[in-house]
């Protein structure tokens, strides 16, 4: 872990490896959904409803992802589970990824409905972000994280119910 340059309080601009790390396991189900032959997609496959929730969402996600590789805490190492609300948030974090991997596995199976869909596959990425943010004291990342998780939530679910 990096850090470069002091934002505020204890949060720096820095570079924090396992970020990327923790990033890309959550978009294994992306990485492999090109090799698996779906008969339906409806998530690759939606009808967007709003060019400004679209942005919004994409901003937010971004900025949650850098957040999570380019903000670190002083009081923090590269890795620790720490006690407390940290050790709650981080076995949180690996409990919401879990049932990320669940959902998939389900939408894999063809169980599409907008429920399974909009809970295991819109709304556990967000809570995943907002989860690490809390266990490395990353409060910046909490707020942005829920922010894109309305976002996110409200934009998908839109497209999802669209006739």
């Amino acid at each position: 872990m990096i850090k470069w340059i002091k934002l505020f309080n204890n949060q720096y601009l820095g570079f924090w490896l396992l970020g990327i790390v923790l990033f890309a396991i959550q978009e294994i189900p992306y990485m492999v959904m090109p090799f698996i032959k779906l008969k339906s997609n409806p998530i690759m496959n939606m009808t967007e409803t709003s060019e400004i929730l679209n942005a919004l969402e994409k901003i937010l996600g971004s900025f949650c992802i850098a957040l999570i590789i380019f903000t670190v805490n002083k009081e923090t190492t590269f890795f620790e589970i720490g006690t407390g609300i940290q050790k709650i948030a981080f076995i949180s974090m690996i409990s919401v990824l879990l049932l990320n991997f669940f959902g998939w596995a389900l939408y894999f199976k063809g169980y599409q409905s907008i429920a399974i869909m909009m809970f295991f596959i819109v709304f556990l990425p967000p809570l995943y972000y907002i989860c690490i943010g809390v266990w490395r004291k990353n409060w910046i990342l909490v707020y942005s994280g829920i922010a894109f998780l309305l976002v996110h939530s409200t934009h998908v679910f839109k497209n999802l119910t669209k006739n």
